[in-house]
């Protein structure tokens, strides 16, 4: 097991007239090598939840256990290591005179030597879809996609066992979008690294991830597969939600064709069944 959170409950500004209960008594396992989704309504506690992962935020009560390190001990910097975390808009984090020292950063407080830098740098450039020559390049050079797959490489170039994805491709263009999630499914699919995903897009979950969990003020609504989640389309649309677009054009669909399968949450997969269905006529 990656991550064990028993009865975890976080309080922002406890004991000040503007206390807030963001996590109220979670409990939650992840496996090693999942992929898995995190979505819910602004305020349902998403970003708190992972912002425990590696200790930015501690337990109010309950525990987090990660990779058998307790969050709540000193040994953060071991579990930092183990966990990193992409947040929105991370090139803002972005410091450094040139690519390849942004990059280095945390590889050099680690003592290694320069060919052990260089190859995990080569490494982490090419898991996010940039070239060799950008390294001597200021990354404020750069366009906003290229900045944002600097900063990714960043976290990924430490290695990490888990990786948190707390809403990446904000304020990307499809197409930026589409590349860096493209990138982070790659990256999973050959290193079997545990990635967490926290989302609001619909669409990008359910063509990313093996499971999805629902939050609801602090607490977990719901926890399945894909097709478990987005068929409860009205409850989804009841915490402010919604399914992937594409499972109401199934829905009308249905109507006109009730052999249709309508419970289908990707562009791809409805493609496949309108092509079926066009094939039989």
């Amino acid at each position: 097991m990656s991550i064990v959170i028993e009865n975890l409950s976080y309080i922002y500004m406890k004991g000040s007239p503007f206390e807030k209960k963001a996590l109220d008594k979670v409990n939650l396992n992840i496996d090693k090598g999942e992929f898995v989704g995190i979505i819910g309504h602004t305020g349902s506690g998403k970003s708190t939840l992972v912002q425990h992962l590696n200790g930015l935020l501690k337990p109010t009560s309950g525990s987090v256990t990660v990779n058998n390190l307790n969050v709540s001990n000193r040994n953060l910097k071991e579990l930092r290591r183990q966990v990193g975390i992409v947040f929105q808009y991370p090139e803002h984090q972005l410091f450094e005179e040139t690519v390849y020292k942004d990059i280095a950063f945390g590889l050099q407080k680690m003592g290694l030597s320069k060919d052990e830098i260089d190859n995990s740098i080569y490494r982490a450039i090419n898991t996010v879809g940039l070239s060799e020559d950008i390294l001597l390049k200021s990354p404020f050079e750069l366009s906003g996609g290229q900045k944002r797959r600097v900063a990714i490489a960043g976290v990924i170039v430490m290695d990490p066992d888990i990786l948190v994805l707390d809403e990446p491709a904000a304020g990307l263009d499809p197409r930026g979008r589409n590349e860096i999630y493209d990138y982070m499914k790659k990256h999973h699919f050959e290193t079997g690294v545990t990635v967490i995903l926290v989302s609001h897009s619909m669409d990008d979950i359910a063509r990313l991830v093996n499971r999805v969990i629902v939050m609801d003020n602090g607490k977990i609504d719901m926890d399945g597969s894909i097709k478990d989640v987005f068929k409860n389309i009205d409850h989804l649309e009841s915490l402010g939600l919604s399914a992937p677009q594409v499972s109401y054009l199934m829905r009308k669909l249905k109507k006109i064709i009730p052999q249709i399968d309508d419970e289908i949450y990707t562009l791809k997969d409805a493609k496949n069944e309108i092509i079926k269905f066009i094939r039989k006529d």
